[in-house]
């Protein structure tokens, strides 16, 4: 049984990991699109300071609509919009594999703020990810008042609905296609 629930859920990852942005229909990425807006404007609702974030970054990638699950093995997975100087300029998948003490489901979204030209272009060629001690700031008012840049980025999640427990390490590569 427990051989049986490890391949689901390496199945489950599977699956989430292999829905490419990149062969989507224009409809849906603009869905997405719309998606990010939507999801600029609450992180901006939910804390008034993130509005500089958005003003003075070089870029950003949002994520509107992250999907994470797990029971020992787990995994996560979403499609966002990448914006160079306010500008739409490509889209993004996100996938994460961790494993360790984890159980439930949840959905999110999550921004990523990059300092310079240099940062974006990284994230562009798709050589970016987030090791297990990366760290990202739950939004809440006020609570990018104090944050830094760290290695030219900085991330913010906000829950959108679930319920995780979690003590697990993983990671989160990211893949870019430009228009």
């Amino acid at each position: 049984m427990k051989k049986l629930r490890i391949i689901c859920m390496i199945g489950l990852v599977g699956l989430l990991c292999i829905s490419p942005v990149f062969g989507q229909s224009k409809a849906k990425k603009n869905k997405i699109i719309a998606d990010s807006n939507l999801a600029k404007a609450e992180f901006i609702e939910k804390d008034a300071l993130m509005k500089e974030l958005f003003e003075n970054a070089y870029g950003y990638v949002i994520f509107p609509n992250v999907g994470k699950g797990g029971f020992g093995i787990g995994g996560a997975a979403g499609n966002g919009t990448v914006y160079e100087k306010y500008k739409v300029v490509g889209m993004a998948k996100l996938t994460q594999v961790s494993i360790g003490f984890q159980a439930g489901a949840q959905v999110y979204r999550e921004v990523i703020f990059f300092e310079s030209k240099k940062d974006l272009d990284r994230f562009k060629e798709s050589r970016f990810e987030f090791s297990a001690q990366a760290s990202a700031v739950a939004v809440t008012a006020g609570a990018s008042a104090n944050v830094k840049y760290t290695d030219g980025v900085m991330v913010f999640t906000m829950l959108k609905g679930g319920l995780m427990y979690e003590a697990a390490i993983g990671g989160q590569k990211f893949k870019f296609n430009r228009f």
